[in-house]
């Protein structure tokens, strides 16, 4: 499975990036799917964090998500969908693999940067996939992006 960094979805698509990170900006909690040792899903809660040109992952320490994400880094994440039944801003999905930063001196500075106290698990976010999913007129529009395709969109009345 190929997969590129943020940055670098950002750079090969900066209206689309653009577009999906203000979705999950607009809300505080998101979906995130995990595999269980079983290979079952895990689906929980979850808080991103765009910083330094990545987005990333942060979770208690010894969380069920982030054992799931050491053992298996695959993940899907969805945005959270809103209050109602608008879907204002479209349906959002990113899935890929989890790259946790295990450094202390990366950790310790990350931490200070958003004012959260260690410990905790950092993971960056490796894209495999994403995909947003919204209306447009009387279509539902379904706009793609993989590393190396580009973005590739599809209408259905």
């Amino acid at each position: 499975m190929t997969s590129h960094s943020w940055a670098a979805f950002h750079t090969a698509e900066p209206a689309f990036a653009d577009t999906v990170r203000t979705r999950f900006e607009k809300y505080r909690h998101h979906v995130l799917a995990t595999l269980r040792k079983d290979g079952s899903p895990r689906v929980t809660g979850l808080e991103v964090i765009f910083r330094e040109g990545e987005l990333w992952f942060g979770m208690m320490t010894g969380s069920l998500k982030a054992r799931d994400l050491q053992r298996d880094p695959r993940f899907a994440l969805h945005a959270n969908p809103g209050p109602d039944d608008s879907m204002d801003g479209g349906d959002v999905k990113i899935s890929g693999r989890a790259v946790e930063v295990t450094d202390e001196g990366r950790l310790a500075a990350f931490s200070a940067a958003i004012g959260h106290p260690l410990p905790f698990h950092l993971f960056r976010a490796e894209l495999s996939d994403v995909v947003r999913t919204f209306v447009e007129g009387e279509e539902m529009v379904v706009r793609s992006w993989r590393p190396g395709a580009g973005v590739v969109t599809r209408r259905r009345d």
